[in-house]
């Protein structure tokens, strides 16, 4: 690893990957100051000390060079981890064949054909809180939805959906290690329970990812135990993780931004360019790599092994890529954005989220056009930010 680089070399900065909890939105206004302050890098001694890129571009060139910038870590505190969720910690040509396998259950096609059932299930939602004129918009909507596609495409239970949040909760939203792999261990084991169950009473029929997963191939191998739940794993993090973060700042934007919630509320058609906005002005992804070589990257003296974070929160509120980048405006035109990321791993489930996003604001917004905050809520930080709780009242 590099020693610290002085300051006139590069801005050190008190950044960090995790903390305790803090008003919803801080860790963005954070972030927009090291933009400010420390373009395109700065360095922070948070353990084990690594750099951390602000600007736009460099972020997207960093994300499309797998082989400068490894993808074998998760976040820039854990140099070393002793788990390989398969397949966003491979890098190419072993993630390239993943992929592959993979892809097939997420493309457009296939998500466009899931859109009445999501609608049907959004209404389903919203009608059970409508009538309380007050909800948990995280805890009663954002979780239930997108975790029931999830379990539904996964071919895993719904009336295990509260023991499910609560081992995610664990790996993604802890900054203990032990805890973390804590959890990873009882979803890898349940995996393992589960695979063994369907092996032994296999169906023919199903097309669900589990079930389909015991026939994987890679070529012309069989894929081993240990890849498929590390395979399984990984799945389990982002389909009940990400949509639900996402979608709950794209909530409280609108309950804090009457206008834009009008707009949308009189104008439907809006929405899918909407999402594309709300992403961009708040991605909850921050991701991290690791150097495999020596080299000036941007002016930013790399050395093989150091660790760097990508935070995507920089890249989609940076004004040298978008116009007052900040705020969310929906008559944008360019609203390209990384906030699925970039390059090899950009993200498998993207047209998924973007539709589970679109049904449950077009469907929030037909039974409950008119909300407000109760409170504001906290945030919490690590490698996915999202909110703890985002409390909505509404006239009944």
């Amino acid at each position: 690893m590099a020693g610290d680089p002085t300051p006139a070399a590069c801005p050190i900065e008190d950044y960090r990957t995790f903390g305790p909890p803090v008003p919803a939105l801080t860790s963005f206004e954070r972030m927009d100051g090291y933009q400010d302050r420390a373009r395109p890098v700065l360095w922070t001694r948070d353990t084990p000390g690594y750099w951390v890129f602000t600007d736009h571009d460099v972020i997207l060139d960093g994300l499309q060079q797998p082989d400068l910038w490894s993808s074998q870590v998760i976040t820039p505190t854990e140099p070393d981890p002793p788990f390989q969720w398969i397949p966003v910690m491979l890098d190419p040509p072993e993630h390239t064949r993943w992929r592959q396998l993979l892809g097939g259950y997420f493309t457009p096609k296939r998500t466009k054909a899931m859109l009445d059932e999501q609608r049907r299930l959004a209404a389903e939602i919203i009608e059970a809180v409508r009538p309380k004129g007050e909800c948990d918009f995280v805890r009663d909507v954002a979780r239930i939805f997108p975790a029931t596609i999830f379990l539904q495409i996964m071919g895993m239970p719904v009336g295990k959906f509260e023991e499910f949040m609560e081992w995610e909760e664990k790996i993604l939203h802890s900054s203990d290690n032990d805890v973390r792999m804590e959890g990873m261990q009882l979803v890898m084991g349940y995996f393992a329970g589960l695979i063994a169950e369907r092996r032994a009473d296999p169906d023919e029929a199903a097309t669900d990812i589990v079930n389909t997963a015991l026939n994987w191939e890679i070529d012309g191998e069989p894929v081993s135990d240990a890849d498929l739940l590390n395979c399984m794993l990984l799945l389990f993090m982002a389909g009940l993780d990400t949509v639900t973060s996402q979608t709950s700042y794209a909530f409280l934007h609108l309950a804090t931004h009457p206008g834009d919630r009008k707009r949308v509320t009189d104008s439907p058609e809006l929405i899918p360019h909407a999402v594309e906005e709300l992403l961009r002005v708040y991605p909850i992804v921050q991701t991290a790599r690791k150097a495999t070589r020596d080299v000036d990257f941007h002016g930013c003296p790399i050395k093989a092994g150091d660790m760097a974070a990508f935070p995507l929160s920089a890249a989609g509120r940076d004004a040298s890529a978008f116009p007052d980048a900040r705020r969310v405006d929906l008559d944008r035109e360019d609203v390209r954005h990384l906030s699925f990321g970039a390059g090899p791993h950009r993200c498998l489930g993207s047209h998924l989220a973007r539709q589970e996003m679109a049904v449950l604001l077009a469907e929030w917004h037909r039974l409950i056009p008119d909300y407000e905050l109760v409170e504001t809520p906290t945030e919490h930080g690590g490698g996915v930010w999202g909110l703890d709780a985002l409390r909505l009242r509404w006239d009944v």
